[in-house]
């Protein structure tokens, strides 16, 4: 969930600043006496071969390790196929002594649902044990891009000692442009790209056999959906083609395990429609964003975690969006 227009990364930094999260002067982290220590990462079972780890709904931060997304694998008899990567390399190898606790076989791929930094930043570690990792296509602008590059560097000092010089971007091995499969063991796992939507490269991963959908930041479960520089309106059809999967269990990309796909993707469907609604609107009428965000009702979102952190960001973002949309 951390691709930013340089104008966002300022915005981001100066909230981050409030919240205590940034570097002072001299290099010591600063951390808001309030600022929660990171869950335990445990391994929690899905189906039959596949689990998952919940990461914390909050900013990433020194204090909770950056450990603020999800992440899965599947269990085949020839090994082990990883969904993200998390958002450190240290994230990245607990995740794999937990999944030493579930099978001894070896982790052969990792697939990427986006290249946003809380889902890659730990590929180098699985990488370096020789897994292949495979995305989709449309990531590789933003990976060559100085929004990537400086996101990195922002992270140095935002999330020391977990992210550091040693930390880098990580390229895929095999990038896909359109549906796809693979299969490990016999076991079948569907890539569909979905994007542009939170993300140009968005794919989601489907385990036919057990009805498993590994939804990635197309469902947010329990927060506020960070909309950064996304294209909602296509967001929101894609959020059709994942009910068309018929899934038994969603795996978001944060928040907990979903049983109810239709009725959790609710919650993100109606806050980007209400999103385009309200600043469309605005934005047709040519009325300033201040103006228009004031007069928003947010009531039926405003309990939500994040909202106060990510609300104002996610509306601007969506009035320029519309702006540009407007006939």
């Amino acid at each position: 969930m951390q691709n930013f227009s340089s104008r966002a990364l300022r915005w981001l930094c100066s909230r981050l600043l409030a919240c205590g999260l940034l570097l002072a002067g001299g290099g010591t982290p600063v951390i808001a006496q309030t600022a929660k220590v990171g869950p335990e990462m445990v391994a929690q079972k899905v189906s039959a071969s596949s689990w998952y780890v919940e990461g914390l709904s909050a900013l990433g931060s020194s204090a909770n390790r950056n450990y603020i997304s999800n992440a899965a694998f599947v269990v085949t008899p020839a090994g082990v196929v990883v969904i993200d990567a998390l958002g450190s390399p240290a994230l990245a190898q607990h995740l794999m002594v937990e999944i030493r606790k579930v099978t001894p076989l070896p982790v052969t791929h990792v697939i990427v649902t986006h290249y946003h930094a809380d889902h890659i930043y730990g590929l180098q570690a699985f990488k370096a044990k020789g897994a292949r990792i495979i995305a989709h296509q449309a990531a590789r602008e933003y990976l060559n891009s100085d929004t990537a590059r400086l996101r990195l560097i922002a992270s140095r000092q935002e999330l020391a000692p977990w992210i550091d010089e040693s930390t880098r971007l990580v390229p895929a091995d095999e990038w896909i442009a359109g549906p796809s499969e693979l299969v490990v063991g016999g076991v079948r796992l569907v890539l569909q790209p979905v994007g542009p939507s939170h993300t140009p490269e968005d794919i989601v991963v489907y385990l036919p056999e057990q009805k498993v959908l590994f939804a990635g930041d197309l469902v947010f479960r329990s927060r506020i959906p960070f909309v950064g520089q996304a294209d909602s309106g296509h967001w929101i059809k894609a959020l059709d083609t994942l009910l068309a999967f018929d899934a038994k269990a969603i795996v978001p990309g944060h928040g907990p395990l979903s049983s109810e796909a239709r009725k959790d993707m609710e919650l993100t469907r109606d806050y980007l429609a209400y999103l385009r609604s309200s600043m469309g609107q605005a934005a047709r009428n040519m009325e300033p964003f201040e103006d228009a965000y004031k007069a928003a009702d947010w009531m039926k979102f405003e309990h939500l975690p994040l909202f106060r952190v990510a609300n104002r960001m996610n509306a601007y973002n969506t009035y320029l969006l519309m702006e540009k949309e407007a006939p």
